[in-house]
């Protein structure tokens, strides 16, 4: 596949914005508004979910080759750099940070990016993610964290010859031929997670019983893979996730609802978010999501979520998964 191919692939898998007016609300109400649909995203089968599982599998015999290759102590933290080797062979780089409070083995807040981010998003003051707000917020609480690169993202782009990946075509570019496509790009991130969690249940100042996860946008559609296939998770916040992509099919984050179950999940969505049709979100939530331990709270806002998302986020890690 071109990379033209590939990226108009890319934007075909998001759901645009369905037209009217929507109300705005912070809070999850339960009831959607008058001019949105009601129906709920279709989803795949459980039996056709168990299925797809096994494209997420790893081969847990091949050698890890972690390695830390920096380290800075820092005002607030300690970081490390770490790379080993993901499941198909390839190199991940990652960052690993713990908080200058607290007592190992500590809890860990794994941070995914979003596509055309990388695990520096985390360490920017004033982007889409708040990033740097987030990273500090969970350090302060005392939990570590852990950003990797995702496939073809960040220092990982040599996978594309080194070329943005992003919904736009870089001026001047060539096409790319065997670009990845956002689900070979989706399964090898999620295989990378489980490897980084091998390496820290290896390691040693890591609590394995305390695992959580905080996922932007793609990253938030890689939380539903992750919490299908790795146990280990025990509490996730997935923000503005595209809920419905079957232009990513066998990765559309609906079809892996099914693999929420008893997760402590919440979901933090933008009522303006032009990659989501609001009342479809609020109804697959219901039928497929709603929980005991779940929640979906709304703001008025678009992709980018305003700042306040993050304690909202926080609050949630605390609760299901204390640092302390």
């Amino acid at each position: 596949m071109g990379r033209r191919q590939a990226v108009k692939g890319f934007i075909k898998g998001f759901v645009p914005l369905a037209a009217g007016l929507f109300f705005a609300g912070i809070v999850f109400c339960g009831a959607a508004a008058a001019q949105q649909p009601t129906t709920p995203y279709p989803r795949v089968s459980k039996e056709a979910f168990l299925a797809r599982l096994p494209f997420f599998g790893i081969d847990r015999s091949i050698p890890l080759d972690a390695q830390v290759v920096w380290r800075w102590n820092r005002p607030d933290s300690v970081k490390e750099k770490i790379v080993f080797r993901g499941a198909q062979g390839f190199l991940v780089p990652g960052y690993l940070v713990f908080p200058k409070t607290g007592t190992k083995p500590y809890p860990l807040v794994l941070l995914l990016h979003g596509w055309s981010g990388s695990k520096d998003v985390w360490y920017v003051e004033k982007n889409i993610y708040h990033g740097a707000l987030m990273r500090r917020a969970l350090l302060k609480a005392g939990y570590a964290i852990l950003a990797l690169d995702a496939a073809t993202h960040g220092e990982r782009s040599n996978m594309i010859g080194y070329h943005e990946v992003n919904p736009f075509i870089s001026p001047g570019a060539p096409p790319v031929l065997n670009y990845f496509t956002y689900a070979e790009i989706s399964i090898q991130t999620t295989k990378d997670y489980q490897r980084a969690l091998e390496y820290m249940a290896k390691r040693g100042d890591i609590d394995m019983k305390r695992i959580g996860l905080v996922g932007y946008s793609m990253g938030g559609m890689d939380a539903f893979y992750l919490l299908s296939v790795e146990p280990l998770i025990k509490v996730a916040v997935a923000c503005v996730p595209p809920l419905y992509s079957p232009g990513y099919t066998p990765a559309s984050p609906i079809d892996y609802t099914w693999g929420v179950g008893k997760t402590p999940f919440l979901m933090l969505m933008g009522r303006k978010d032009t990659l989501g049709i609001p009342g479809k979100v609020e109804a697959s939530y219901l039928d497929y999501i709603k929980g005991p331990n779940t929640n979906l709270i709304w703001f008025d806002s678009g992709h980018e979520l305003p700042p306040a998302y993050v304690p909202d986020a926080l609050n949630w890690v605390e609760k299901y998964m204390p640092a302390k």
